[in-house]
């Protein structure tokens, strides 16, 4: 078994769907839209699924979501993409046994990324 889609409240649909799609590799060309708002995005089979909503996520708190990449160095290149970019980094780990950061999507919601040497490389880097 294993997760395979997460559904996120979003006030701007067009805005999470560029965020998405230009730090994380979800393809808005093949975005799937439903008759209740929600617009379905994917990658490397997960599916996102965007609902427009006037939900804010709750501030300061452990909820968050994640992405892992093949290495260390793959994790700081999108560090560094996403900082130029404007995008807040509110945690940041390197250390030898953890790369590892944390943004803040459009919406404010927790997206971490991070590498350790014992997880599994999701796909080349």
């Amino acid at each position: 078994m294993r997760v395979t889609h997460l559904g996120l409240p979003v006030h701007d649909l067009e805005r999470s769907l560029r965020f998405y799609a230009t730090y994380f590799g979800f393809d808005p060309a093949a975005a799937r839209s439903f008759p209740d708002g929600t617009t379905i995005v994917s990658s490397d089979g997960f599916d996102l699924a965007l609902h427009p909503a006037p939900e804010r996520p709750p501030a300061g708190t452990f909820l968050h979501f994640g992405f892992t990449l093949p290495s260390a160095q793959a994790v700081r290149r999108l560090r560094e993409r996403l900082a130029a970019g404007g995008v807040p980094i509110v945690e940041d780990d390197d250390e030898p046994g953890l790369v590892s950061f944390k943004c803040l999507d459009p919406d404010g919601w927790r997206v971490e990324v991070y590498w350790e040497p014992t997880a599994p490389a999701p796909y080349p880097d």
